[in-house]
């Protein structure tokens, strides 16, 4: 199995402002992504969130590592009780009045996807897909609504 870091790009109707927002605002995050008690796009700033899936909680341990504000975000990404490391960096470039956003989710192949299914490549990529897919185009439609 490759070592290749997850790579999704996909180009957004919306300002890189908007998508900024979206990805460092903590009230905006909560509507699109996860409930994360407390966020601040700021080198150093650590924070938590818990999924449950299939009756297992998983509690997730970020670190902030860089921030461009409105170009790029990058943290940290453990679990807790878990082996493994990983490193999740958001990219934002303007495309006239669009944004092209580059994810990319370093080191899911460090984690034990060998003796616990729960982290397979496959899950990482299909939980990005959901977010940049669906999810996050769904909250900037909104928010172009109600501006």
């Amino acid at each position: 199995m490759s070592n290749s870091p997850l790579v999704i790009e996909r180009t957004f109707d919306a300002p890189v402002k908007a998508v900024w927002d979206a990805i460092t605002d903590n009230k905006k995050i909560r509507q699109w992504y996860f409930d994360i008690a407390d966020f601040k796009p700021q080198i150093g700033f650590e924070f938590t969130f818990t999924v449950e899936m299939n009756e297992r909680q998983f509690v997730h341990l970020c670190k902030i590592t860089d921030v461009i504000t409105g170009k790029k975000l990058s943290y940290t990404w453990q679990y807790q009780g878990v082996a493994g490391s990983s490193e999740v960096i958001w990219e934002l470039s303007p495309e006239g009045d669009k944004t092209k956003l580059k994810l990319t989710h370093k080191g899911i192949h460090s984690f034990p996807y060998a003796t616990d299914r729960a982290f397979v490549p496959e899950s990482f990529s299909n939980g990005w897909h959901h977010f940049l897919d669906k999810a996050l185009p769904a909250y900037l439609e909104k928010e172009k609504v109600t501006v």
